[in-house]
């Protein structure tokens, strides 16, 4: 059977097609569109007009390309810009309207676990004691797991697209700015990383975006030319890339190779985001993957 997914997230619209067989998955097609549904209104919990013109339209090719790929089955699954939304009817309307398609608004507990599924059909069993993280633009995912075993998982209304929308952000950012971001991570996930040290975390799984463009700008790659399973990430590596990105300027981020133009503004507080969770949990080794929500439906999928 061949299936697309389509993850709508807060900045991306991410399209997979892939064949399903009995214990396998085959990835046909990967591409994704850039949306912005966290646009100047997601600080109100709206989804602007022009975000749903951009989003429809998206999604309408997507669902183009996944019938020529002949996908049997195709799922549109949509996470926090629409979740929070308080006009998400209207644009859901809007997306059956174009497509004929119905839209899955999943909840955070719900992403966290399709998060992992996908992590766990990237990496396996997962023996070490690990911390997934998903930066996203409209939340964050923390799920911590060892063995195949998911111990604890928690979803933040926290992604860098709020962020950037509520705090001011200097070009480059300020010393006093970074100190305020940093306090404010610190306090809304505070919960995840008194349990991160509970269960004695050494290893910080980044998947999605920001740990895309990070490991891009390392192996000094165009944005997501890459496709990774799992790739290490030195202390040492990460840290000179944080130093880099938050002395930066706007120009001086899209000048970067590597650096996606969808998260030349977006990367600075996820970098100060992850540097946070480094310094709280006493993390000692990162792992970078390129799998994450939309491989986990297809983990699901063959599992179920």
């Amino acid at each position: 059977m061949i299936v697309a997914i389509i993850d709508l997230g807060t900045n991306t619209s991410n399209l997979v097609v892939a064949r399903l067989n009995s214990h396998d998955i085959e990835i046909r097609f990967q591409g994704k569109e850039y949306v912005r549904l966290g646009d100047y209104k997601i600080t109100e919990n709206m989804i602007s007009p022009e975000a749903i013109q951009r989003a429809t339209a998206s999604v309408e090719r997507q669902v183009a390309t996944a019938k020529e790929w002949n996908a049997g089955k195709i799922r549109i699954i949509a996470t926090s810009a629409v979740r929070h939304a308080s006009n998400q009817k209207e644009f859901i309307t809007a997306i059956r309207q174009k497509t004929g398609l119905e839209t899955e608004i999943i909840d955070g507990e719900r992403e966290a676990t399709l998060i992992y599924y996908g992590v766990k059909l990237a990496m396996g069993s997962l023996p070490e004691t690990s911390a997934i993280l998903d930066i996203g633009g409209g939340s964050n995912e923390i799920i911590i797991c060892e063995n195949g075993n998911m111990h604890w998982k928690g979803s933040y209304p926290s992604g860098m697209s709020r962020v950037i929308n509520s705090f001011p952000i200097s070009d480059p950012i300020t010393r006093s700015e970074a100190i305020t971001l940093t306090d404010y991570f610190n306090s809304v996930h505070r919960e995840a990383f008194d349990q991160c040290r509970n269960y004695g975390v050494k290893t910080l799984i980044g998947c999605s975006g920001a740990f895309n463009t990070l490991a891009d700008i390392i192996d000094q790659v165009n944005p997501e030319e890459k496709f990774r399973s799992a790739k290490e990430i030195t202390i040492s590596d990460f840290e000179n890339v944080h130093r880099k990105i938050v002395a930066s300027t706007h120009r001086d981020r899209a000048e970067m190779i590597g650096m996606d133009p969808v998260r030349t503004d977006l990367i600075v507080p996820a970098m100060i985001l992850s540097c946070a969770f480094i310094e709280n949990t006493g993390i000692s080794k990162i792992l970078q993957t390129s799998y994450a929500l939309r491989e986990g439906i297809l983990f699901e999928m063959i599992n179920s």
